[in-house]
């Protein structure tokens, strides 16, 4: 029998089925379809409902019919993707789907932000996937499984079989509960990871960085060759155009794409010699921590530093309006995209 067969054979009416007692989440090592690592509980799972299915690339009967599906959930949910709400697509063949397959596989189901594909080692995957009820099948005989889960309150959902889309969507917006204000949807889209500033104190990027300021953040790093010192010279003359706004009304905020070389105390020097004044912090911490925080920030493209992204972004917090800028922009016309941002409230 064929694996097509084989996949055919497992089809069955589907069941909506909540679990007795809540499971607690699993923790596993993944790669996503970038190719970046990330914590299956605590950088797809916490603090969101997730939808969660079982796919491999290869497949050719369940696997697209049921990315099809997720695809219209993703278009169904609409901005909630990305922000309370996420999809998360786990192969079950991870010895062959690595992360370029996954991503190419991705495009063709039009994933926008917000839906993960996720591989990484047999083993590791393996345990996740036994750990979620949804391992010791091989690949050609898995089920059209689909998880809706919120760790926070301790809902689990099985929709066993292949649910609809609207299936899956009443059952995310049940566990997901109200649609959110937009400041609490941005405090669960940017993360609250811990940072550490140029003068070496523990910060949160959400409660400490974001929540109701106006902020220009860009990308750096203090051995950059290139693009880095002009930017930061370039920003510096920003800072003194905006006067008594900055720090008060505008925060400025620099990200290391290097946190393994740059340190608070080298990010301090580093800040000492453009003259930076209060209302100006540079961030570093954990790699995991900043990569994530880049992603969620669009300046994440992997290993490659030298390449980092030379945008500069204009956001208010109170009222959800983003302008992306140039770095290395007029001063006077980046101060003039900026303020007109300050007076907006919510």
């Amino acid at each position: 029998m064929n694996a097509q067969w084989l996949c055919m054979g497992v089809l069955w009416c589907c069941a909506l089925m909540a679990h007795a007692a809540p499971k607690a989440v699993p923790e596993a090592s993944l790669l996503d379809q970038d190719g970046r690592q990330v914590a299956f509980q605590r950088d797809l799972v916490k603090d969101k409902t997730v939808i969660v299915n079982f796919i491999f690339t290869s497949c050719t009967m369940i696997c697209p019919t049921q990315a099809a599906t997720m695809r219209e959930v993703q278009k169904s949910l609409g901005a909630r993707v990305g922000s309370d709400i996420a999809l998360i697509s786990i192969s079950i063949d991870p010895a062959v789907d690595v992360p370029a397959r996954l991503k190419a596989f991705a495009q063709r189901f039009d994933a926008g932000p917000g839906w993960h594909f996720v591989t990484g080692r047999k083993p590791e995957v393996d345990s996740l996937l036994a750990a979620l009820g949804a391992g010791g099948a091989a690949p050609a005989e898995h089920s059209g499984l689909v998880l809706v889960i919120n760790d926070s309150v301790g809902s689990w959902t099985r929709l066993e079989g292949l649910a609809s889309a609207p299936e899956i969507v009443r059952a995310a917006q049940k566990a997901a509960g109200p649609v959110k204000t937009g400041r609490d949807m941005a405090g669960t889209y940017f993360t609250n990871l811990p940072l550490l500033t140029q003068d070496g104190r523990a910060v949160r990027f959400y409660d400490d960085m974001l929540k109701d300021k106006v902020v220009l953040i860009n990308f750096m790093f203090t051995t950059c060759a290139g693009i880095c010192t002009p930017m930061t010279a370039n920003l510096a003359r920003v800072q003194a155009l905006l006067g008594e706004r900055a720090g008060h009304e505008v925060h400025m905020v620099s990200i290391t794409v290097d946190p393994g070389t740059d340190t608070p105390a080298v990010l301090r020097d580093f800040a000492h010699r453009f003259q930076i004044k209060p209302g100006w912090t540079f961030l570093t911490g954990k790699k995991e921590n900043v990569d994530w925080v880049r992603y969620k920030l669009g300046g994440y493209n992997g290993e490659q530093i030298d390449d980092h992204s030379t945008i500069l972004l204009a956001g208010n917090l109170r009222t959800g309006e983003w302008k992306k800028l140039m770095a290395l922009g007029a001063p006077a016309e980046i101060v003039a995209a900026v303020v007109p941002m300050l007076g907006a409230q919510p």
